[in-house]
């Protein structure tokens, strides 16, 4: 059933529909601060984000939806789908924190702007001729939820799909922002044990070829694009003083704007560890730890769309400020059909995401207007989809061409 206070009645045109959606989370502000203010107090980490989960799944069966927790292979995954329409507009909703330092990248937000569009699209849906399919995505931070899901045919059905993103400084037009590819691995070297002042001399050393591989990465760096980004650290490196290690093991990853040189910088730091390997006469291996993101491709009708509807909230975007380093599996969807990762700022936040002083802004004024404000966008920037008709006509062209399964396929 509906929520008490979501109007019900079908509105004719564009405008109604548009202030209905104003309305509708207008008044379930109190609510939806509520829920962005209990996942926040609440933080749970990549793949056992339960209470968080639950939590949205019975928002959006109170709003009507037909809903199912635990899909797609994931236990805290959510799939919640109303209407008949032809248009299927997919809203993603991530509510995974961060160790230590919990929802330091707000995705109380996200996940609260996401529910507060989809209530107040819900009683829009049949008169739109749309259908509103919600997908909760868990282990955004680490791990990559959405690419299990894609893996698992989650986004087949959809026309475009779209989500929000809480930032810090001033609001930023999309076509702005910069989302790059990332790989996460594990490199290990294997040696020779030996006694470190007894016997050095029958020691093959892992932790040397560790170092020197480290410092072969410090000196690529400065000859690798500025959107591009190679970090890494030695997790395990010895026992004891007195024993050269025969393991040494070192997390890593590599970031880069465009996939071509993502995939070119990954075989250059990949030299970098056979390159030590072979100096110091070790063997050496590697494998992802996490999935691998794609960067995120804009598409550029949706972007503008959502450009104008959040400055009708009353936000001025930033034409010239380029937002770039960060990494999400959102770019894995984006790559297969057309996507949409806006972004809304904390107004007066100058921390940047992943420090204490964001988590703590992500549950502050400045962080429910960036909920209120972003979940109006993406319901108006849906129904601005629908209402167009040579958009919404070019949307499902693209996507009736799409071959089966090529939604599942890794771009990465």
């Amino acid at each position: 059933m509906a929520p008490a206070d979501v109007t019900l009645t079908a509105p004719t045109t564009l405008a109604a529909a548009r202030q209905a959606v104003a309305e509708t989370i207008a008044g379930q502000r109190e609510k939806l601060l509520a829920i962005s203010h209990q996942i926040h107090d609440d933080p749970e980490l990549s793949y056992d984000e339960h209470r968080s989960a639950a939590l949205l799944a019975d928002q959006l069966r109170e709003a009507g939806y037909d809903v199912t927790l635990g899909c797609y292979g994931l236990e805290t995954a959510i799939e919640a789908v109303i209407g008949q329409g032809d248009l299927t507009a997919t809203l993603c909703l991530e509510y995974d924190a961060l160790p230590k330092i919990g929802h330091a990248c707000g995705h109380n937000i996200i996940a609260t702007a996401g529910l507060g569009a989809a209530i107040a699209l819900a009683p829009l849906a049949a008169e739109a001729g749309i259908r509103v399919k919600v997908l909760g995505t868990p282990a955004e931070e680490h791990g990559g939820g959405k690419v299990d899901m894609l893996r698992a045919g989650a986004w087949e059905d959809s026309t475009f799909s779209l989500m929000v993103h809480g930032m810090t400084t001033g609001d930023v037009a999309v076509e702005r922002t910069v989302f790059t590819a990332v790989e996460r691995f594990q490199v290990a070297f294997h040696g020779v044990a030996s006694h470190a002042a007894g016997a050095p001399w029958l020691a093959v050393n892992a932790g040397a070829a560790a170092t020197l591989s480290l410092t072969a990465m410090a000196l690529l760096r400065q000859h690798i694009p500025h959107t591009a980004n190679i970090n890494a650290f030695i997790s395990n490196g010895g026992a004891a003083t007195n024993i050269i290690p025969d393991l040494a093991e070192l997390q890593v990853e590599v970031r880069a704007a465009d996939l071509d040189v993502h995939r070119d910088l990954k075989q250059r730091v990949m030299n970098c560890f056979e390159g030590a390997a072979i100096a110091t006469g070790c063997t050496w291996e590697q494998h992802a730890t996490e999935n691998g993101y794609a960067p995120v491709r804009h598409d550029p009708d949706l972007s503008r769309i959502w450009d104008a509807n959040l400055t009708a909230r009353g936000r001025t975007l930033d034409d010239s400020y380029d937002l770039g380093g960060g990494s999400t599996d959102m770019g894995n969807v984006s790559q297969v059909l057309p996507g949409l990762h806006g972004t809304v700022a904390l107004t007066g936040c100058e921390a940047a995401p992943h420090q204490v002083a964001f988590e703590q802004a992500a549950a502050s004024p400045a962080g429910d207007d960036a909920v209120l404000d972003a979940a109006a966008a993406l319901a108006w920037t849906v129904l601005d989809v629908a209402h167009d008709p040579e958009l919404r006509a070019d949307l499902l062209a693209r996507q009736a061409a799409r071959p089966a399964g090529a939604t599942t396929v890794d771009s990465i």
